[in-house]
């Protein structure tokens, strides 16, 4: 199988089986979504989902978020990871936009970077989610999946992963793939255990074909 037939096939599969994908992270408006995915950073989203609505009601803009002390910050959110960081992220985050961006979430990636506690997985799920914009946000579950499917080749950074995956992808498809792949790592493509009895890639994935498990 050509890597052009193994995207064709892996794309024609997700648009029949998940026609809908989106993030899981709960969100009403584009600042609390780059909240979410701040805090998201090695944590779960069911963990963020628990932590944002009283989060999301005390801080509803970056203004209020702006006058807020890291102390109280970090009481709303101390059961995330790295509580302490993240909190200074999100009041720098915060400042940041009502000091340069006018309360704004900023639209292009090289603006949503210079933001406290937005590096480039972040900054690319706000494009993708907010702005329906071709940009691939590359975490653990698309680096893994990528790689196991075929769709990259020894890929040594997220950086390359993003490349690779969006000169394969059509431009429409690619904020669509980014929920695609995070999902299909997340229940299906695992990382300790691929369920590859469950999974409708087989035809078309390198792992599978190169190690199908014992049925």
């Amino acid at each position: 199988m050509t890597v052009k037939e193994r995207y064709r096939a892996v794309l024609d599969w997700f648009q029949q089986a998940m026609p809908v994908a989106e993030t899981e992270l709960n969100y009403d408006s584009p600042f609390h979504l780059l909240i979410a995915v701040i805090l998201s950073a090695q944590c779960t989203d069911k963990r963020i989902n628990q932590v944002t609505p009283a989060l999301f009601e005390a801080f509803p803009t970056p203004e209020i978020m702006a006058q807020a002390s890291l102390d109280t910050i970090y009481g709303f959110i101390k059961s995330v990871s790295y509580p302490n960081n993240k909190a200074r992220s999100l009041l720098g985050m915060a400042k940041m936009l009502v000091d340069e961006f006018g309360s704004q979430v900023p639209s292009d990636i090289d603006s949503l970077m210079r933001l406290p506690g937005v590096g480039r997985k972040t900054a690319n799920v706000i494009l993708a989610v907010v702005w329906n914009k071709a940009a691939m946000a590359v975490d653990t579950h698309v680096f893994r999946v990528s790689e196991r499917i075929g769709l990259t080749t020894n890929s040594k950074t997220p950086v390359s992963t993003e490349k690779t995956l969006c000169e394969n992808i059509p431009e429409e498809l690619i904020p669509l793939a980014h929920h695609w792949l995070i999902l299909h790592g997340r229940y299906v493509c695992k990382a300790r255990k691929p369920d590859c009895m469950n999974c409708g890639l087989t035809n078309a994935c390198r792992f599978f074909q190169r190690e199908p498990p014992n049925t």
